[in-house]
């Protein structure tokens, strides 16, 4: 009998045709209840409605490691992409400069939640051992077939030492998030900040509120027709950020009939019509403001129904914390605090490599000393 130790244990991993295909339950399983943007629902939903697809440069190439008896273990909701659209997370200086010298930087394999800069797992476990061979084979994918990087963005922090543990680099940006911090109600939260900001808040939301009527609609009570109003103004906003809208108009009735538990549409109606919304998205502890558009230029209705109509209704159901978004110095003033977000990337040309991660090294830097200055301009009231 020898006392060699055993050989470890092949663990093989698989590309499925796309997500839509995957039993619900098992992938669920593994993205967890927390964040709606990782779910089966979401996700099958970009793709059965055309957002993700044929002809959008998002094509589904979902990862998975299975039990013995066939039950998913591991996912990764990844997607091969040849354009850098829809991600938030800036990579096109890379492209440039990889094919500047010879390269072909697209395609390329993203980690994502499409369309949704949202900080969250990207990892989906139900094994947390299987998080590296995960990633190894995301790397063996495109070093077998000359793909050039692979990308993780919004990652969330808990998991960024399985992507260090795989020496992936890790790169830093920021958001504007708000954090509940036990209030009871909006003016909780006004008798945190200084008074100047307080008041012009307070005259933001009166100038914004006169003008209108606020609906706040989730579950059941959003119908068809306020689809429609929503998608009038989803597309306003879209042609003019984006110059198309990523989402498809089937999109929303798609999400509507997988989560519609999970949706928050805020209206602005005046004589009983929409004309402004918002769509946030309920996780476990989090509201994430997802899109906004409107019809009329109401002054300062941007900021009442993203932001305090948020807040508002964070407050209400007892939620930690408001996402608004990518970007947008402008929330600063309206409570939302700077933090840092993160991705992660694999780069299999190892010069390439080497000079990403002296640019990565400098920008961690500088979004560092970003952040510790925009806290400190704040609106909130300063200790003594």
């Amino acid at each position: 009998m020898s006392d060699s130790p055993a050989a470890p244990t092949e663990i093989l991993a698989r590309v499925a045709d796309d997500i839509a295909s995957l039993p619900a339950d098992q992938w669920d399983a593994c993205a967890g209840e927390a964040n709606p943007f990782v779910s089966h629902g979401f996700l099958s939903a970009m793709e059965e409605s055309g957002s993700v697809g044929p002809g959008t440069g998002w094509k589904s190439l979902p990862i998975i490691i299975e039990d013995k008896d066939g039950t998913i273990a591991a996912c990764l909701p990844s997607y091969l992409k040849s354009h850098s659209q829809g991600e938030y997370i800036f990579d096109q200086q890379w492209a440039h400069a990889f094919e500047n010298a010879g390269g072909q930087y697209y395609p390329k394999i993203q980690i994502a939640a499409p369309f949704s800069p949202v900080p969250g797992p990207r990892l989906l476990l139900r094994d947390e051992t299987l998080a590296v061979p995960l990633l190894r084979a995301a790397e063996q994918l495109a070093q077998n077939n000359g793909i050039s990087s692979v990308h993780a963005t919004f990652v969330s922090e808990d998991q960024l030492p399985h992507f260090r543990e795989a020496g992936w680099m890790i790169r830093t940006d920021s958001q504007f998030h708000w954090q509940n911090d036990g209030y009871a109600s909006f003016d909780d939260f006004l008798a945190a900040l200084s008074s100047r900001k307080r008041k012009a808040i307070r005259k933001e939301r009166s100038k914004a509120q006169e003008a209108v009527d606020i609906v706040h609609l989730s579950g059941e009570d959003i119908q068809p027709e306020h689809w429609d109003y929503f998608w009038e103004f989803y597309q306003d906003t879209g042609m003019r950020k984006w110059g198309q809208p990523y989402l498809t108009r089937s999109a929303f009735d798609l999400l509507q009939q997988k989560m519609a538990d999970k949706l928050l549409l805020i209206f602005a109606m005046q004589e009983g019509v929409p004309v402004a919304g918002a769509l946030n998205v309920i996780g476990a502890d989090t509201l994430y403001g997802r899109y906004w558009g409107c019809t009329r230029n109401i002054p300062f209705l941007h900021f009442e129904i993203c932001y305090y109509q948020a807040i508002d209704a964070a407050i209400a159901r007892g939620l930690k914390t408001v996402e608004a978004g990518a970007q947008g110095s402008h929330k600063l003033a309206r409570g939302y605090q700077p933090v840092p977000t993160w991705s992660a990337h694999y780069i299999v040309d190892p010069g390439f490599r080497a000079a990403i991660s002296d640019y990565l090294d400098r920008e961690r830097r500088a979004v560092a000393a970003d952040i510790e200055f925009l806290a400190e301009m704040g609106p909130f009231k300063k200790s003594a």
